[in-house]
């Protein structure tokens, strides 16, 4: 399926989930991160069951510490 994946259209497995895409884009373990699908935040406790489907817009984003 494809996904605009923090702005880069890419194909990724069918059946993926947040958790899978995170690991995509190097971020696995998902501390300090946040995840938007379609301009929605979705909570990291429905991140394994959330289904992601063809389409949709997902954009993650890490905290980081500076000023």
């Amino acid at each position: 399926m494809m996904l605009n994946l923090n702005g880069q259209v890419r194909r990724v497995p069918q059946d993926s989930s947040i958790p899978d895409l995170l690991a995509i884009l190097g971020f696995e373990g998902g501390r300090g991160v946040a995840v938007a699908v379609d301009g929605e935040v979705i909570p990291r406790s429905i991140w394994d069951g959330f289904d992601v489907t063809d389409g949709m817009r997902v954009e993650v984003l890490r905290a980081v510490q500076g000023g």
